[in-house]
């Protein structure tokens, strides 16, 4: 019994000492990685509208830069989800936002829930797309008066940045490898295609 009591002990310390364990690489090409995609949205951003019209760097790009320079080996990380997930949720926030203008509590709501739905069925759940979704309903007067450019820039366009500075700082070493499946979108038309 003592034997095993202390078997077990040693394991949970090694799994703990391991997730503890820092690794400065990682850290530091999740830092290169997420400070160039939100600095270039966010120069760009400057470059074309003063400092109080944020309309390219939305708060949604925050939370995916966490999963797509930080967690990059997980499924709701990857190129399919990040895209997907953002441009499903921007639409159908726009669109509900359109149909049912003037009940903000409302049209939050209906839109986080039916993005959340929509990137299910399509296999592209991607967490911040909620976010992307109810921030085309409770964004700033300039955000909304976009309607479905929003769709376009910032979403799109922001998506396709931290996309390409993630692809080039997740692989810019040997021990990091993004996206997941390097044939992702081959994957994806065999497995999902109907």
């Amino acid at each position: 019994m003592r034997a095993k009591i202390r078997r077990h002990v040693t394991t949970a310390k090694h799994i703990f000492y391991k997730e503890t364990l820092i690794d400065f690489k990682e850290h530091l090409w999740t830092f290169i990685g997420s400070f160039l995609g939100i600095g270039i949205i966010g120069f760009l951003n400057s470059r074309h509208l003063n400092a109080n019209d944020n309309l390219f760097l939305i708060g949604s790009f925050g939370a995916s830069s966490v999963l797509i320079y930080g967690i990059i080996n997980s499924p709701l990380a990857q190129p399919r989800n990040l895209i997907g997930g953002h441009v499903i949720s921007a639409l159908v926030g726009v669109t509900i936002h359109k149909f049912v203008p003037g009940e903000i509590w409302f049209t939050a709501a209906l839109s986080v829930s039916v993005a959340i739905v929509l990137m299910q069925i399509t296999k592209t759940l991607h967490p911040p797309g909620g976010a992307t979704a109810l921030i085309a309903n409770i964004g700033s007067p300039k955000i909304i008066a976009l309607g479905y450019w929003y769709v376009l820039s910032p979403v799109f366009s922001g998506v396709m940045i931290l996309l390409l500075v993630a692809i080039i700082c997740n692989n810019a070493t040997s021990h990091r490898q993004y996206p997941r499946n390097k044939h992702w979108f081959k994957v994806w038309k065999r497995n999902y295609k109907h």
